[in-house]
């Protein structure tokens, strides 16, 4: 049982070891880092203008869908009230 218990020491001792080993240490530059900070407002801008073409799309669909139904519910309560029988 102990022999067992220090395996999995081990193993697990290996296993993070090796994770260690494969990270790698990214460095940024002070070009990279000032180019990538005047970058974000163009991003953000882009983002927005996606956002809302999404948002109108979704809106347009949804309303159509909303006044289907409505249309729907106003024949609904209209044929409650249809008191005219038809005889074939």
């Amino acid at each position: 049982m102990i022999r067992i218990i220090i395996g999995i020491i081990i193993g697990v001792a290996l296993a993070t070891s090796m994770a260690q080993a494969d990270d790698k240490v990214n460095t940024v530059t002070p070009q990279e880092f000032v180019s990538s900070v005047a970058a974000v407002p163009g991003k953000v801008s882009e983002h927005l203008k996606t956002e809302w073409t999404d948002i109108k799309a979704y809106q347009a669909a949804s309303w159509a869908d909303a006044k289907a139904q409505n249309q729907r519910n106003w024949e609904w309560l209209k044929g409650l009230f249809n008191t005219t029988k038809s005889t074939n």
